[in-house]
């Protein structure tokens, strides 16, 4: 009978595998075939099965067994409040459709909520395209704050800063940071953030109840030098003194320390808000953004985190 019973789960787990390839990742029924190294015709009776079982909802709701593990055991080993590990694709170690996709279930699930609620977000390439993601919704009791700046070095609006798309599909109060996401100087940075106009912005971005990040690496395409916002020499600096990701701006080392100086104290983003009293997320995967991701858990620089197989792996691998 058990054995029957494990029989039945370890199919329902190969077809929710196989339909988060063939409708997330948008694999071909050959492709499932070679990936999972089963026929064709059985590829698509396990896609079939994912539907006919109510596992396929646009997103796949079945959890999968090896997924719930890994977030469990995450959940233990960082004390986080909130963890959700979705399928690393196996044809792909960058794609971030599957991250994005849970990111924009679990900020949907958080403004359907009648109860007002405060969200800020932070910027990113996974973010963006969790909002992306999200269908029109009408919650005007809910307030969005942006927890960073949303101009560019050149004046122009900084691509990867989320709260205008945001407002295109999400009806609530939104409260953008209308200042450069580094300033030029110190000085600069104390003279913009104490402008009447901003203060309010400052004071509901540390009253939020849930927060959305990206974690940024600090290789040699890191975002902050690849959007222009830091320099090459700039980078280096940041390298040397040992920094290997950053959240809105804020750099960071492998123990979760803030770099002091160099950028750091040109940064115009909101500090994050309380761990203790309310729920700061990273969407964050990948090789290169491990060193980031392990040090923002283990220095609760975050307590949560949405990522794939692969990485939460990895993390508890390395911790």
């Amino acid at each position: 009978m058990n054995s029957r019973q494990d029989s039945g789960s370890n199919r329902l787990d190969d077809a929710a595998r196989a339909g988060w390839l063939y409708y997330v990742a948008g694999n071909t029924q050959d492709q499932i075939a070679s990936t999972l190294g089963i026929s064709r015709q059985t590829a698509q009776r396990l896609v079939s099965l994912a539907v006919s079982e109510g596992l396929i909802k646009v997103r796949v709701d079945h959890p999968i067994a090896n997924c719930l593990d890994l977030a469990a055991r995450l959940k233990s080993r960082f004390a986080l409040d909130l963890v959700e590990v979705v399928p690393s694709d196996p044809a792909s170690s960058s794609t971030i459709i599957g991250v994005a996709e849970a990111a924009a279930a679990e900020i949907e699930r958080r403004l359907r909520s009648p109860t007002p609620i405060v969200m800020a977000i932070g910027t990113g390439r996974t973010l963006k395209a969790a909002i992306e993601q999200l269908p029109p919704m009408e919650c005007p009791q809910h307030k969005v704050v942006s927890l960073t700046g949303n101009i560019s070095p050149d004046g122009s609006a900084a691509f990867y800063n989320v709260i205008f798309t945001m407002a295109d599909r999400v009806k609530a109060r939104s409260f953008p940071m209308p200042l450069p996401v580094i300033a030029s100087s110190p000085e600069e940075r104390e003279m913009l953030l104490s402008q009447p106009m901003i203060q309010p912005t400052l004071a509901l971005a540390a009253e939020a109840d849930v927060t959305f990040i990206g974690i940024g690496d600090l290789g040699p395409k890191a975002p902050l030098y690849e959007d222009g916002f830091i320099s090459e020499s700039e980078l280096k600096a940041l390298q040397k003194a040992g920094g290997v990701a950053e959240i809105v701006g804020w750099v960071f080392d492998r123990e979760g320390r803030m770099i002091e100086g160099i950028t750091n104290d040109r940064v115009s983003s909101a500090s994050l808000p309380s761990r203790e009293k309310s729920l700061v997320i990273a969407l964050a995967m990948g090789e290169r953004k491990l060193p980031g991701i392990l040090a923002a858990v283990n220095r609760r620089l975050v307590n949560g985190l949405i990522t794939d197989e692969r990485t939460a792996a990895a993390l508890l691998a390395a911790s």
